[in-house]
């Protein structure tokens, strides 16, 4: 994760318990007085504020969206999908965190899985896509808010699926956002989070930005 320049993660500068070089409690009257955000917890000795799993399915913008959402003081887990077993993998092991960003292409309600060569296609476990049903034979998520960039993801039934899989809060477009819109979407969402934004308050100003970003839907 990198910080800002000067030494604090957003141009702050280097200090050590606060500007005069007090205690904790010093350092803590000074952030108070600083402009509300949550990375104040990086400037206050914290290496995050919070926890990401970026899942990128073939997408081509993961490395950039990773980052982006390191910039806001996030601790970012990217895995780089390049065949339906790696998707089942990261969506079934570890400790899953309080965000995932499914970074993916969609289509008509489910998720557009990477072609392959048809030597290692056949040994896949599901091919060419991956509908609600696929996705409740496997994934875990374990209480995490999930994010997803693909075409149509907000699907009504992906959505359930979601859901029934644990996540607490589903984020997806209903719709087909032009290609940036689904880089720029999670970046925006994650911007007003690190504001303190609640996710409802952010996701509202998301879908307020522009007619793109208003596919965006949360269910819960």
């Amino acid at each position: 994760m990198r910080g800002g320049t000067d030494g604090g993660p957003d141009g702050d500068g280097p200090h050590v318990g606060g500007p005069d070089g007090g205690g904790p409690d010093d350092e803590a009257a000074w952030l108070a007085a600083l402009r509300p955000s949550r990375i104040r917890q990086v400037q206050a000795g914290a290496p995050a504020w919070t926890r990401v799993e970026l899942v990128d399915v073939d997408t081509g913008h993961g490395p950039v969206l990773r980052d982006a959402l390191e910039a806001f003081g996030i601790r970012v887990d990217r895995t780089a999908i390049g065949q339906a077993r790696h998707l089942v993998a990261a969506l079934t092991g570890g400790e899953r965190a309080p965000y995932v960003v499914l970074a993916c292409h969609g289509d008509e309600g489910a998720i557009v899985l990477p072609e392959l060569a048809e030597e290692v296609e056949r040994w896949q476990p599901f091919h060419g896509r991956l509908g609600p049903a696929d996705l409740r034979s496997f994934a875990r998520f374990d209480g995490a808010t999930v994010i997803a960039t693909g075409c149509d993801t907000g699907h009504p039934d992906l959505a359930r699926a979601v859901l029934d899989c644990g996540a607490a809060a589903y984020v997806a477009p209903a719709g087909g956002p032009f290609g940036y819109a689904s880089l720029f979407a999670p970046v925006f969402l994650f911007y007003e989070l690190v504001e303190g934004r609640t996710l409802e308050q952010a996701v509202g100003r998301l879908q307020a930005h522009d007619r793109e970003l208003a596919m965006w839907r949360l269910v819960t």
